[in-house]
């Protein structure tokens, strides 16, 4: 209540000094800032007083001009860039949760003054604390004003896109990124993320990736492309396209957190993650063979191997999506990339030492730190997924010769942990209501092709009913076992 009663002193106090020297414009309005931290004060502020801010910041403006022009003038810079930061976090104040402030503000042309100021003092040589001040509220001032407000959103896109965020984004200050890729955040919606399909805008998303790369504690270059970029399938394409290897595992990394989300998705969501999934597992069958360039040791960390990686995990994070997995086990191809290139890891590790091969040399203490490190076991898990509960793909797993494959995988391997454990899980989909594969790897275990030690560490063994082969679970035996013992008693 007090700040509330204060408010129109202050407000009178401001309108007597816009005409009054630098400090005291500087005073009256900083005395309104301190206000503005409080609803009420917000609710009751009145047209006028942003109408003074604005013509602070247009005389501001003024003086900045002739900075530009001439280094050597008689301008105080010093005072007219504390006053610039000090309106701005006056106007940012007032617009927090008042749309009433926002759109007094944009209607009196204060969305344009600052776009033209913040452009100015870019253009000021002098890097100086008081300049980057300034720059900062005024984005902090765009990113409240565009906040939950579609009218200023649109301003602002109209003002300032592309130009202001291409230079902020670009700027060597790490607040000054951040406060851009809030405003950025908070004006994008479907209709804007499609314009940065354009190929001079397309920068502007290059760049937002380049920020989270390198602040990867940055919230808002984050939740721009989790939130915004992913949802255009198109954009996804096109900014793949234009990406470095180093760049692509990063899209590809802020991709798997997206799909990891347990949030529930809507049916377009799902249309989108489809895309995705087209898309992704296109890339990983034309670029799954750059992973055996890790055979070599002084290839450990080849760029477009890891990409082939990231691509292996985000797929594996897909399938295992209950809504997504369908529409993934019907992709052509997939699951025989997946298959031919367990086979071809296989046979580079068994053919030399290298990090597919297989290996139980650790205590459990150490830790193997190699980007492979995994990657069959990740195989192994997609050809799982691709078959669960689905005969065609079961049976097409058979024809690629693909069991016995997944049976010489299942021993302990550090280079791959939870190998046996995904084997496994892997066995069971491929042999669940198929005959055909459950006949196929008992006469394996008869010939001596499958090792009956492994077979029973999947928790399955062979049994011989009528001259015919059977492969059973061993939980169900003994369930059936102890059932018949109690029978007895």
């Amino acid at each position: 209540m007090a700040a509330a009663g204060a408010l129109p002193a202050a407000a009178a106090r401001l309108g007597r000094a816009v005409a009054a020297a630098p400090q005291a414009r500087l005073e009256s309005v900083r005395a309104l800032t301190g206000l503005f931290r409080e609803a009420q004060p917000r609710e009751m502020a009145e047209e006028s007083i942003f109408r003074n801010l604005l013509e602070i910041l247009m005389s501001a403006s003024s003086e900045i001009e002739q900075v530009c022009k001439d280094s050597c003038g008689s301008v105080d810079l010093h005072t007219c860039l504390l006053l610039i930061a000090e309106c701005f976090r006056c106007l940012r104040n007032a617009c927090v949760e008042c749309a009433k402030n926002q759109n007094i503000m944009r209607s009196l042309g204060l969305i344009s003054t600052s776009v033209h100021l913040i452009n100015l003092l870019h253009g000021i040589q002098i890097k100086e604390e008081l300049l980057l001040t300034a720059l900062r509220c005024s984005l902090q001032f765009l990113g409240n004003i565009a906040a939950g407000n579609g009218d200023s959103q649109n301003s602002i896109w109209k003002c300032a896109f592309p130009d202001l965020f291409l230079t902020c984004l670009t700027y060597d200050d790490e607040k000054i990124v951040t406060y851009c890729c809030m405003v950025l955040f908070n004006c994008l919606n479907s209709e804007k993320v499609k314009e940065l399909l354009d190929p001079g805008n397309l920068t502007v998303t290059l760049r937002v990736l380049k920020v989270y790369k390198e602040q990867l504690e940055a919230e808002w270059s984050f939740l721009i492309v989790t939130d915004h970029l992913l949802k255009c399938p198109e954009l996804v394409e096109a900014l793949y396209a234009k990406l470095s290897n180093q760049e692509r595992v990063t899209l590809l990394e802020l991709m798997m957190a997206k799909v990891s989300e347990k949030n529930p998705v809507t049916s377009e969501e799902i249309n989108v993650f489809m895309r995705h999934a087209n898309f992704l597992a296109g890339c990983f069958q034309e670029k799954r063979e750059a992973v055996l360039k890790l055979t070599s040791a002084a290839d450990a960390e080849d760029e477009e191997a890891l990409v082939t990686i990231r691509l292996l995990d985000v797929l594996c994070e897909m399938t295992s999506n209950n809504r997504q997995l369908e529409h993934l086990q019907a992709l052509p191809g997939l699951l025989e990339t997946a298959v031919d290139t367990l086979r071809l890891t296989h046979l580079a590790g068994k053919q030399a030492v290298n990090i597919f091969t297989a290996t139980h040399v650790m205590t459990g203490l150490e830790e193997i730190s190699h980007p492979a490190v995994g990657f069959k076991s990740h195989l192994i898990c997609l050809i799982g997924n691709l078959c669960y509960k689905n005969k065609e793909n079961q049976d097409k797993v058979y024809e690629l010769d693909g069991i016995p494959l997944i049976l010489d995988n299942c021993s302990i391997d550090d280079n791959n942990p939870f190998v046996n454990q995904w084997a496994v899980y892997a066995i069971r989909n491929l042999t669940e209501q198929n005959e055909r594969n459950q006949e196929l790897i008992a006469q394996m275990e008869e010939k001596g092709l499958a090792d009956n030690s492994a077979l029973e560490s999947m928790g399955l063994e062979i049994e011989k009913q009528d001259d015919k082969l059977i492969l059973r679970s061993v939980r169900k035996k003994f369930l059936r076992t102890k059932n018949e013992d109690e029978s007895n008693h």
